[in-house]
């Protein structure tokens, strides 16, 4: 956890932590996506100093849980494959929709 985080964080990173093992994933794994969930609601409630704009303005860690938790899942949002299309350098991804993106990045 960064400097400076207060205790309710703390606490919301062991838990998400251990809810992840719980699921079978990997120490590292589970550390990876306690710390991102965290980071993004310290971001979304104005804890940290720089936030991304999906931190910021996309739904709540726990309402997009639910969201994904059943069947007929979605993926991930146009935004996130965006982002990730951004950071691979995928040519022309300006003019692409969500299933564009999703061919392009092998989804």
């Amino acid at each position: 956890m960064p400097r400076g985080s207060s205790p309710k964080r703390e606490r919301q990173y062991e838990h998400i932590k251990e809810s992840a093992q719980d699921r079978g994933e990997s120490t590292g794994r589970a550390k990876e996506i306690a710390a991102r969930t965290v980071n993004k609601e310290r971001a979304r409630s104005g804890e940290s100093k720089s936030a991304s704009r999906t931190s910021t303005q996309d739904m709540s860690s726990g309402k997009r849980g639910g969201q994904r938790s059943g069947k007929g899942s979605q993926g991930p949002t146009y935004d996130q494959l965006y982002e990730e299309a951004k950071r691979r350098g995928v040519e022309g991804r300006s003019n692409m929709n969500k299933s564009q993106l999703q061919r392009a990045l092998g989804k």
